[in-house]
């Protein structure tokens, strides 16, 4: 593994340099779904008059200010899942370049999202719909900084032929261990790739929420199921913090859903 790069007197953490790219990709993946939607924003009035221009940036906008919010609130759940470690010493737990949990950068991103959708005069479940494929793409490519860095994010040991070890990771092992973060990359890129084809299909007519709806579960029983095979330690009803978040996140999809189905406007979302 490469925790680091050694650039001249510079030193990158790959992880952090993951982080960027995931958040660069995404950028340009939300930008794009923001511009085959333009038409529709437009035509409902939705998008302040001087993001009428040609020159388009939302999704940059967006995902810098949501991402920030995103790595704040994964870094403030994780130590605060320690809470006698975090208060007997917070500040270098809070500005470690290690440990992030998916659920606190899902609702730090939530809420700057949120306050954004009101910045641009988007219904909150559309503006969740546009940026429900390029948070999954940008959650892919972050983990990929987490197996270059081997900061403990793998899974129990195996024998299966692609197993890993990671003798020189931030947190490392010498036995052969699932590797996670890989599991994590296809499957977060697949559920972009089937999010964003539910709104293409979207376009053509349907409810607000759809896309959103669809991210909360599959994200929710993708990482619920990766858990299995994690080292995270169980905490409520033999769960690890994460795979109870993960319920969380699949209970609001459905409830979504369920509301989306039973909504008696229909068809509002592309209008």
């Amino acid at each position: 593994m490469i925790p680091f790069l050694h650039l001249g007197p510079l030193t990158i953490p790959t992880f952090g340099l993951m982080v960027a790219t995931g958040l660069l990709v995404a950028a340009y993946v939300l930008q794009a779904d923001f511009d085959r939607r333009r038409e529709n924003f437009l035509k409902n009035g939705y998008l302040k008059e001087e993001k009428e221009s040609s020159h388009h940036d939302e999704g940059f906008l967006i995902i810098g200010i949501a991402g920030i919010s995103g790595l704040a609130g994964a870094r403030l759940y994780h130590v605060l899942q320690s809470p006698r470690e975090f208060f007997a010493d917070p500040w270098p737990l809070l500005f470690s370049r290690y440990g992030f949990a998916w659920f606190g950068g899902l609702l730090g991103g939530f809420i700057a999202l949120a306050f954004l959708a009101r910045h641009y005069r988007i219904p909150a479940l559309e503006f969740m719909d546009v940026c429900a494929p390029a948070a999954a793409v940008g959650y892919a490519i972050g983990r990929i900084g987490c197996l270059l860095s081997g900061d403990g994010d793998y899974g129990v040991p195996t024998t299966l032929p692609w197993g890993m070890s990671f003798p020189n990771g931030v947190v490392p092992t010498m036995e052969r261990v699932h590797p996670t973060p890989i599991y994590e990359f296809l499957t977060w890129l697949l559920i972009a790739v089937i999010l964003w084809n539910v709104g293409k299909k979207m376009l053509r007519g349907g409810t607000a929420g759809i896309v959103f709806g669809g991210y909360l579960i599959l994200t929710g029983v993708a990482r619920f199921l990766i858990e299995f095979i994690r080292v995270n330690p169980k905490s409520f009803f033999g769960m690890s913090n994460a795979q109870t978040a993960s319920l969380v996140s699949m209970l609001l999809g459905i409830i979504l859903m369920f509301r989306i189905k039973s909504s008696p406007e229909k068809g509002n979302a592309a209008a």
